[in-house]
């Protein structure tokens, strides 16, 4: 039996060296829960079985088989069936970085690219009063009366036509435009029988110009062709030469009447649902300055300047603008806003038209022939 206790002691004795030789353990070996939980462990049991088939525990043994094993997280220890025999290696860093997808480099001219040039206006040709061609008109003659040879009408209008030259006489006068506030005035009607008077005075050479390109109307009065007349001048599509126009003598050779002869006339042409732009660009500029030197006269008709801008657009390029009011229509507020709107313009005076009783030219004092002193 001694020789028993001397080898149990001497177990104990090797069992503390080891443990006092041994490296810490790692960090997923489970530990005893009194040891996690900070705890002194009970002290090992000093009996031990006695008989031949008792076993034999060393005090570490005992402990262990004492207290159950837990481990200290779940996160810390990682069960044996699930832990990889072999550790994966680390897929090995390319000496080099791998290239990017190539980008197609932009080239960088040296020079600065020069500009694209863009294209000039088109220059018309020198104004030839000959090339103008000759088309055969009809005229309205119920609403031409300046084309008569006598009447209250004649007379009304030649008298326009005197206030006209008075005023020339003292300020620069060549193109009037004819306007009105509103539609339903006759400025058409006035503009042109106040052409036909000044080249009836003279045989001035006079210009009519039919500048409402919106409902233009002109045409219809002197029984012409409607186009190609002001919108495709002022778009660029047609020269100043083509789309003026003037009277042919009739089939059987008679004489123009006095009041034609003399007139060139520029119709409104097609297409003016684009007339507030066209009529601000400069090219109406161009057509006045260049008509200019080849007439004594030059009478445009526009639309009405309470309604939209293209009246108040030609009116820059004219020397003057004579306003046209409607006897017993007319309204006082409207004739102020005209003249509103025309207030970079210098505008004439008005004409009052449609006026009830006027004046017989016959009776003023007994000359029956006074209308055609001024043929």
């Amino acid at each position: 039996m001694s020789k028993f206790y001397e080898a149990l002691r001497q177990a104990e004795q090797e069992s503390a060296k080891s443990a006092t030789t041994a490296p810490a353990p790692a960090a997923d070996v489970a530990v005893p829960a009194a040891d996690a939980a900070g705890l002194t462990p009970p002290a090992s049991p000093q009996t031990v079985f006695d008989g031949p088939h008792a076993p034999v525990y060393s005090r570490g043994e005992a402990l262990a088989a004492a207290v159950p094993l837990v481990p200290r997280t779940a996160a810390e220890t990682i069960p044996a069936e699930t832990t990889p025999a072999t550790p994966i290696p680390a897929e090995p860093i390319p000496a080099e970085p791998i290239p990017a997808e190539p980008v197609a480099a932009v080239p960088v001219a040296a020079e600065p690219i020069a500009a694209v040039p863009v294209a000039p206006p088109p220059i018309d040709a020198p104004l030839d009063l000959a090339n103008i061609p000759q088309i055969a008109w009809v005229p309205s003659l119920h609403q031409l009366p300046a084309l008569e040879r006598r009447g209250a009408a004649v007379e009304q209008f030649r008298s326009l036509r005197s206030r006209m030259q008075e005023f020339r006489d003292l300020n620069t006068l060549k193109s009037i435009m004819v306007s009105s506030g509103v539609p339903q005035e006759g400025k058409s009607f006035i503009a042109a029988n106040l052409a036909i008077s000044f080249a009836r005075h003279k045989a001035a050479r006079v210009l009519l110009i039919d500048g409402d390109m919106r409902r233009s109307s002109l045409h219809k009065l002197l029984g012409a062709p409607q186009g190609p007349g002001l919108t495709e001048y002022l778009a660029g599509r047609a020269s100043i030469t083509e789309i003026m126009q003037r009277a042919k003598p009739d089939e059987q050779g008679r004489p123009l009447s006095h009041g034609l002869a003399s007139l060139i006339f520029i119709p409104g042409g097609h297409a003016g649902d684009k007339a507030a732009d066209l009529s601000g660009n400069r090219r109406f500029d161009r057509l006045i300055a260049e008509a200019a030197p080849h007439f004594d006269w030059i009478v445009v008709d526009s639309s009405p300047v309470n309604l939209v801008s293209d009246g108040v657009n030609l009116a820059r390029s004219c020397d003057g603008v004579l306003m046209v009011a409607r006897g017993g229509t007319t309204k006082y507020e409207v004739a102020q806003r005209a003249l509103a709107e025309l207030k970079a313009s210098k505008v004439l005076g008005y004409v009052l038209n449609a006026v009830q009783n006027p004046p017989v030219a016959g009776g003023y004092y007994g000359y029956d022939g006074y209308d055609r002193i001024e043929e």
